[in-house]
């Protein structure tokens, strides 16, 4: 009787942890089909070769700082109107509004999340960490474009930035790197 019953919570708890282990792939494929939560690439992409002249989509800009990160960026331009595969630059002023040196770390979404594929960065301050002194304003430079695959129906898109204050860890990793790896790789570059 007691055997039945540990058997069907055995069960259930491997159910539940089964389920559990596959919601994050389910949850991309989820955003991947309904277009929600546009992942851009962070990969360098090459220069394009071609421009649509008979299209024109506007691309806006948005950026906001994770609670408790002191840092203040906006865009030149809020929006810019462009042809696809027009490599397009937006500069974009920063501020570390702390009284201390603070590591800046930038997170894009694309929305609608469909048209984050066809987004192509060939510069961008979210390839890398930003360390900026106290009080620091600092320009970045944006140069991006959008694929002429891009469907018809996107007619514009937002490119969004998260902030976020990665100071602490990044101390961490240089803290946790040995020694001996850090003058290796200085060594690799001769």
């Amino acid at each position: 009787m007691h055997g039945a019953l540990l058997k069907k919570l055995v069960l259930t708890s491997l159910g539940m942890f089964a389920f559990a282990f596959a919601l994050v792939p389910l949850y991309d494929v989820f955003c991947q089909v309904t277009g929600l939560n546009g992942k851009p690439s962070l990969a360098v992409a090459q220069a394009s070769q071609q421009i649509d002249i008979d299209r024109f989509v506007d691309v806006s800009f948005t950026t906001h700082a994770q609670q408790g990160a002191p840092f203040s960026v906006q865009a030149e331009h809020f929006k810019v109107t462009i042809q696809p595969g027009e490599i397009t630059k937006v500069a974009f002023s920063a501020t570390n509004l702390s009284q201390e040196a603070r590591v800046m770390q930038a997170i894009p979404s694309v929305s609608p999340g469909i048209a984050s594929k066809y987004l192509h960065k060939m510069a961008c301050f979210c390839f890398n960490q930003q360390p900026m002194e106290a009080g620091q304003h600092q320009t970045f430079e944006l140069m991006f474009y959008l694929d002429t695959a891009l469907p018809y129906e996107i007619e514009e898109l937002t490119l969004s930035y998260t902030l976020f204050d990665i100071t602490e860890q990044s101390q961490q990793l240089v803290l946790e790197t040995p020694i001996e790896q850090v003058f290796s790789m200085e060594n690799s570059d001769e």
